[in-house]
């Protein structure tokens, strides 16, 4: 058996595929149940009641999934995200691109090391203007980059500055760079050398949440469940995003994934492609491609959407652009997620 989604019709979904969204909290079940299986799966154990969530039409309601009591009344997150990382002078037409193929979540950083943040902006600001889009219609999310991710010819902060005044620099950056009063969500870029010194990172982030400026916290290549759970449980504004890669060197995050599901952290998967050709390659994934006739990337979007994560795409094409999307329709059976879970080892 399977969860089909609904059906939408192509016009609509061309236009509207961006902003779907698990809203409902049986659905979330549904979604922890799936991980649940595939956890053990990777575990080397036989899955059960391995099911697909569906996805819902994001409406004006609150996102259960991805919101905590600090963040109401914030967008919903996109199922899927455009990743704007070593697009260089490119990233202003390519996210226009993104934003005309039906993107409505962009990531970035304020990292000039590998993001040209005032490109993301200078995108988002004419895609806004050419589609009739509002700020509210986008979800917009950055990066505070400590200063060892930073190139030092390009820190876009005084690198001499404390860490407070080093995020409030940051951020401030990210704000303007974007032309926007507001992030919907902030992560930090990696933990900092000691937690003490992340949680001091985390505290300036926090005050931004206060203010209103930033609707969610979170932070990436964490791969350390210890590091994430001491996190959690000392932050005063929890985090709500976890943006990793999703890859076998990894063990695919196993045990921060089911943290996640049970904390209402959504996991952000990068790589997720790229790192995992073995997959693409696999029967596991070509099958269901075939009989869908969709590609392998799609099938393995389509797949760890299933298990509550949120990917991210940087393709550079417009036709993958349209696949990836779309891929989010896609109906898996039980037992093709169950050979593609069984991969995940």
């Amino acid at each position: 058996s399977a969860f089909a989604p609904p059906a939408i019709p192509m016009r609509l979904l061309h236009r509207h595929r961006s902003i779907l969204c698990t809203r409902n909290p049986l659905f979330r079940a549904v979604a922890l149940s799936l991980s649940t299986s595939v956890l053990a799966a990777g575990m080397g154990q036989e899955p059960v009641s391995l099911r697909v969530a569906p996805l819902m039409m994001s409406g004006g309601g609150q996102d259960e999934c991805h919101q905590s009591g600090l963040d109401q009344g914030a967008m919903e997150m996109p199922k899927i995200m455009y990743g704007t990382a070593w697009k260089a002078e490119k990233t202003d037409a390519l996210v226009m691109k993104a934003l005309r193929a039906g993107f409505r979540g962009i990531d970035t950083a304020c990292q000039p090391k590998h993001y040209n943040e005032p490109g993301v902006g200078a995108g988002v600001q004419k895609g806004m203007a050419e589609l009739g889009l509002r700020r509210e219609d986008l979800f917009l999310q950055s990066k505070y980059t400590p200063i060892r991710g930073q190139d030092p010819n390009k820190v876009p902060y005084d690198k001499g500055a404390t860490i407070p005044i080093q995020v409030q620099q940051s951020v401030r950056a990210t704000l303007k760079n974007l032309g926007t009063e507001y992030m919907d969500s902030i992560l930090l870029h990696s933990p900092l050398p000691t937690h003490g010194e992340t949680l001091e990172a985390w505290r300036e982030l926090e005050k931004f949440v206060a203010q209103g400026v930033i609707r969610r916290l979170g932070i990436s290549n964490c791969y350390e469940l210890h590091a994430f759970e001491q996190l959690f449980n000392d932050a005063s504004v929890k985090p709500t995003v976890l943006q990793n890669r999703f890859y076998q060197d990894s063990g695919y995050d196993v045990e921060l994934r089911e943290f996640c599901l049970r904390n209402n952290v959504t996991y952000q998967s990068f790589w997720t492609l790229t790192g995992n050709p073995h997959l693409l390659k696999s029967k596991a994934v070509q099958a269901p491609a075939r009989r869908l006739g969709a590609t392998c990337p799609q099938v393995l979007f389509r797949f760890v959407s299933g298990l509550g994560v949120v990917p991210l795409t940087g393709t550079t094409d417009e036709e993958h652009m349209l696949q990836d999307l779309a891929a989010l329709q896609l109906e898996l059976t039980a037992e093709e997620a169950r050979g593609i879970a069984a991969q995940l080892r």
